[in-house]
């Protein structure tokens, strides 16, 4: 009973970082790569190359049964990579990279 419930919960726990390395990876597509100069951070290549690693391990970590895969403790480190990109890269690349939504008669230019 509880062999079982420790796979669950660590199955849920490898899901989830798996969600927040994806996360970081589509937040990262969507971000213009002069941003990241201007915010005084590393390159997108360099960022991408981390968090699509980190996407790309989390996944492979994921214990499907009958499936060879990673040794679980990668999971962490594709974490790691996945928040400090989340928690650091995308705040300071947010103010050079925003996204303008639909323009209508009272936008920016105020209409004239």
């Amino acid at each position: 009973m509880i062999a079982s419930a420790q796979v669950v919960i660590f199955f849920v726990f490898y899901i989830a970082i798996f969600g927040l390395s994806l996360w970081a990876l589509i937040d990262l597509l969507g971000r213009p790569a002069s941003a990241f100069p201007q915010a005084g951070k590393r390159t997108k290549g360099f960022w991408g190359a981390i968090v699509g690693v980190a996407t790309a391990v989390s996944f492979s970590v994921i214990p499907i049964p009958g499936v060879p895969h990673l040794p679980s403790f990668l999971a962490l480190l594709a974490a790691v990579g996945a928040i400090v990109y989340l928690v650091d890269v995308k705040p300071a690349v947010s103010p050079y990279s925003r996204r303008r939504g639909p323009r209508g008669p009272s936008g920016p230019s105020g209409g004239w």
